[in-house]
């Protein structure tokens, strides 16, 4: 069997996060400390950034005063770090260990990784996790889409085949490209089924207008278009999408 060069794909090993991040606490903690920084200071007010030299260190070296109008804050106010008694290295360390886990990672073995209480890892894991998904409800599929009907479920016996089943919960997948055919993001979406206005619904709150759709021959996504998107069917007789060159990345 040939190798499939997406799961073979490189990545941030552990040696290459202790790397970076150092291995002494010290060392780990300035490095921390500069990565929390920078998404910090986009997210401050507007006043506190001028002038550009704006901050000078006091105290602890989480703790900055704005040279413009001595206003004082910390490095991780308003973050999902505030409050925090741990050190920064074990949130950036959770970050990693959930981030890298394929298939998952419960707060049982965080707390193992980590070395902490479980209630600890159970707060930083449920924090960790929620900040994921209001992050990835920011991202809006642009660009060329493709898009698929996708379903969880089906184990248990009886009731109806097929995409009507009532064993089945019904997901939009869908993955925008580049201009180089390359996938950016992808959105796995719970819809209350395959009907044109749950599309249309979904559509609009996931797609940037103006964005090209390609589908199968499902009807209801043409719902698409009612959010101001170009929509193409690519359907073959005979022939499967998972088949088509047009829904390589959606089946990948």
């Amino acid at each position: 069997m040939p190798m499939n060069r997406l799961q073979f794909q490189p990545g941030l090993s552990m040696p290459d996060f202790l790397l970076q991040f150092g291995t002494e606490m010290q060392s780990m903690c300035r490095s921390c400390q500069a990565s929390a920084l920078a998404f910090r200071l986009p997210l401050l007010p507007v006043r506190k950034l001028k002038p550009l030299r704006l901050k000078c260190r006091i105290g602890s070296a989480q703790d900055f005063q704005c040279q413009a109008c001595r206003h004082q804050t910390s490095l991780i106010a308003g973050t999902l770090f505030q409050s925090t008694h741990l050190p920064l290295t074990l949130w950036f360390l959770a970050i990693y260990l959930i981030g890298e886990a394929k298939t998952g990672l419960s707060s049982l073995a965080l707390k193992r990784a980590l070395g902490v209480s479980y209630p600890t890892a159970w707060r930083m894991h449920h924090k960790l996790m929620q900040a994921m998904a209001e992050r990835e409800t920011l991202y809006m599929l642009d660009g060329q889409v493709q898009i698929d009907d996708a379903y969880l479920g089906g184990e248990r016996t009886g009731g109806k085949a097929g995409r009507g089943s009532e064993n089945k919960v019904p997901f939009v997948a869908a993955v925008s490209l580049d201009d180089r055919g390359h996938p950016l993001h992808i959105k796995f979406t719970e819809v209350p089924g395959f009907t044109r206005k749950a599309i249309v619904d979904w559509a609009k709150a996931h797609l940037a207008p103006g964005c090209s759709v390609i589908s199968d021959g499902l009807a209801c996504f043409t719902g698409v278009t009612e959010a101001g998107c170009h929509h193409q069917v690519s359907v073959a007789a005979g022939r499967k999408p998972r088949e088509l060159p047009d829904f390589f990345w959606i089946n990948t």
